[in-house]
C-alpha cells in the first residue's frame, strides 16, 4: 500500500506498507529513486544499512518489535530512502508507533528531513519505553527471588518454590530474548545518526542538525542503559540457577542423609532376622521390645550426628 502526505502543496512524505515488487517499481519510477526490496534491507551489515550516494541516504532499521498472534515479539525492517525533498519509507509491519507520527507530521508544514527525524524520535522514545518496561519486569524478579519474606513463607514448599524458579528462568529468557531486539535497533541507530550528520551537513537545516546531535545522545544514554539491563538479567539469571542448584542440592542431603539413617536400622534388622537356633536375644521376654528400641537408637544416633553438623535445621 503506498500512502503519499504533502507538506506546502508537494509531497514530502510516500510511505510504502508490506508493498509489493509492482508497487515498489511504480514508487521508484514516481519519486525517481532507487528504493530496495525486503531482501536487501534486511541484509545485517552496516555497509548495506547505510549508504549515502548523489545526495540520496538509503537506511534499514531493525524496527522491534511488532505484535503477532500470541503477544510474541518479532523483528521487521525498516527502510528509509531520504533526499534533501523526499521521504520515502519502507516497512513491513503495523508499527502503532507510525499512527502517532502521521498526527504529528499533518499538524504543520514540515520538510522531508525533518519528518525523519520525527519518525527517529519516535523509534528512540519508543526503545526507552521497552527498557523501562523491561527494566521493571527485572525489579519484580529480583523482589521475588531475594525478599527474605518469600523466602521463608516458601521455606517449606518445596514444590512452589521449584515452580516459581523454573517459571522465573522462562521469563529471564524472554526478557533476554527482547532486550536483543532492542539491542539490534539502538546499534543501527547509534550508527545511523552521525552518518547521516556527516553526509547531509551540506543540505540539512541547523535545527534539524541539532535535533539530530540530541537523538545521537538519546540513542548513546539508552545504549548504555541497554548494557546495565542486560547485566542485570545476566545476574538473575546466574541467582535463578543458583538457587535451582540449591534446591537440588538440598534434595541430594536429604537422600543422603535418609540413606545413611537406614543403614544401622536395616543392619540390626538384619540381624535379628538370621535364623540361628542359639540366639540368646529370642528367649528373652524383653528381646522384641529391646531389638525395636536398638533400631529406634541405631536410626537416631545419626540423624543427631547429621543436626550437629548443620545439615538440617
Amino acid at each position: 500500500m503506498l500512502t503519499e502526505h504533502q507538506s506546502g502543496g508537494k509531497t514530502v512524505w510516500v510511505d510504502l506498507f508490506n508493498p509489493t515488487d509492482a508497487e515498489i517499481a511504480q514508487a521508484c519510477s514516481k519519486c525517481g529513486l532507487d528504493i530496495p526490496p525486503r531482501d536487501q534491507l534486511e541484509e545485517i551489515e552496516f555497509s548495506s544499512r547505510l549508504q549515502y550516494e548523489d545526495g540520496t541516504f538509503t537506511i534499514s532499521v531493525p524496527v522491534t518489535p511488532h505484535y503477532k498472534e500470541g503477544g510474541e515479539d518479532v523483528t521487521s525492517p525498516l527502510g528509509f530512502v531520504l533526499t534533501k525533498d523526499l521521504l520515502v519509507t519502507v516497512r513491513f509491519a503495523q508499527l502503532h508507533t507510525f499512527d502517532a507520527i502521521t498526527e504529528r507530521v499533518n499538524r504543520r508544514t514540515r520538510s522531508a528531513p525533518d519528518i525523519f527525524l520525527v519518525i527517529l524520535e519516535a523509534m528512540i522514545d519508543y526503545g526507552a519505553d521497552r527498557l523501562e518496561e523491561l527494566r521493571a519486569e527485572a525489579l519484580k524478579i529480583s523482589q521475588r527471588i531475594f525478599h527474605k519474606d518469600m523466602q521463608d513463607r516458601q521455606k517449606n514448599k518445596v514444590a512452589r518454590v521449584n515452580r516459581m524458579l523454573r517459571d522465573t528462568l522462562v521469563e529471564i529468557g524472554d526478557m533476554g530474548e527482547r532486550l536483543s531486539y532492542i539491542r539490534d535497533t539502538l546499534l543501527v541507530l547509534q550508527r545511523a545518526v552521525p552518518f547521516v550528520t556527516e553526509h547531509g551537513d551540506g543540505w540539512l537545516e541547523d535545527l534539524v542538525k541539532a535535533r539530530l546531535k540530541m537523538a545521537g545522545a538519546d540513542v548513546q544514554s539508552l545504549n548504555e542503559y541497554e548494557v546495565h539491563l542486560t547485566d542485570k538479567l545476566q545476574f538473575l539469571l546466574d541467582a535463578d540457577l543458583g538457587f535451582i542448584a540449591t534446591e537440588q542440592n538440598d534434595l541430594f542431603k536429604i537422600m543422603t542423609i535418609w540413606s545413611v539413617v537406614g543403614i544401622p536400622p536395616v543392619l540390626v534388622a538384619g540381624i535379628y532376622g538370621m535364623n540361628f537356633h542359639v540366639m540368646p536375644e529370642l528367649a528373652w521376654p524383653f528381646g522384641y521390645p529391646f531389638a525395636l528400641v536398638l533400631i529406634a537408637v541405631s536410626a537416631l544416633i545419626p540423624l543427631m550426628w547429621f543436626k550437629h553438623k548443620g545439615w538440617w535445621e
